[in-house]
């Protein structure tokens, strides 16, 4: 068994961007308040973090910021994935010199590698940190499905710790969970699931949720892992409209839109992603005055 990097529930937060690039300012209010709330770990620079549009130095300047701004209060993990695998690995070098705790590596996206490209490309990643990696399976982003026997396979590695498991597939993440047994942990990538890879033994969930309610989001773990099942379930149930809001549209865009709304951030993004549209906002903000959360 190897060390978990967290269990609950990990924001992977959004990244507040204006026209002049990175606001510092409310990346920091959004860090203390997830950390206020509960939150047990963040999750910096990933997909919700619009990783794949800030430029490098951004990109690295998020990391350092986010790990000096937490403060050893919860794990910082870096999203340090790319398809480019000499990328990943500069970038991973990086995060562990500025003290990230862990880092998520994404599936190349676009290459669509065979299963024995992804062995070698994280294995080499994996190589070159000092830190614990968690995978991260989205196909329905990368077009490039990270499958149980390759995981398996990965485990073994003493730098590979966990999986992030986005593909939506519970059948496939059974096959995983019985396969690799204690060897890695199991996160949900998908707020809808989170109580279905509890079920399965997974540790928690890299939510997007949590942008808008960590302690919910918390609490959903906590009651699990305590035995209180059934408000586990009454809960990731009674927020599933809102789960739904929040993935009408493309990921981060819904979530921009709430975190905005919550006065966190603008509501910009960059190209190619659009601000979210009229009709689709407001059944969003809808939702979350229900929640009381504007």
């Amino acid at each position: 068994m190897k060390n978990t990097v967290f269990t609950g529930a990990a924001t992977a937060i959004v990244t507040p961007l204006t026209k002049d690039g990175i606001d510092y300012e409310q990346f920091g209010r959004l860090i203390d308040w997830q950390i206020e709330e509960g939150i047990a770990a963040i999750v910096a620079v990933g997909t919700t973090g619009e990783g794949s549009t800030l430029t490098d130095e951004e990109h690295k300047e998020a990391i350092k910021f986010c790990v000096e701004k937490v403060g050893g209060r919860v794990p910082v993990i870096a999203g340090t994935g790319s398809n480019d695998t000499a990328y990943a690995i500069e970038l991973t070098k990086y995060a562990c010199e500025v003290g990230a705790d862990a880092m998520l590596l994404v599936t190349p996206y676009y290459n669509k590698a065979t299963q024995k490209g992804l062995i070698e490309s994280f294995r080499a990643v994996a190589d070159a940190s000092t830190k614990p990696c968690i995978l991260y399976n989205v196909p329905s982003r990368t077009g490039c499905n990270l499958l149980p026997k390759t995981v398996a396979a990965l485990a073994d590695h003493p730098n590979i710790v966990a999986i992030k498991e986005a593909s939506g597939n519970i059948s496939q993440i059974a096959e995983l969970a019985a396969l690799v047994g204690d060897k890695i942990d199991i996160y949900s990538g998908n707020d809808d699931q989170i109580v279905p890879i509890l079920s399965l033994g997974g540790k928690g969930v890299i939510s997007v949720l949590s942008n808008i309610m960590p302690r919910a989001t918390q609490k959903i773990c906590d009651d699990y892992m305590s035995g209180n099942t059934g408000e586990a379930l009454k809960v990731q149930l009674e927020l599933l409209p809102l789960i739904n809001a929040l993935f009408c549209e493309v990921n981060p865009i819904p979530a921009k839109a709430a975190v905005c709304a919550m006065g966190y951030c603008e509501n910009y993004l960059r190209l190619p992603l659009t601000p979210m549209e009229a009709e689709n906002e407001a059944k969003l903000l809808s939702l979350m005055k229900e929640q009381n959360l504007i």
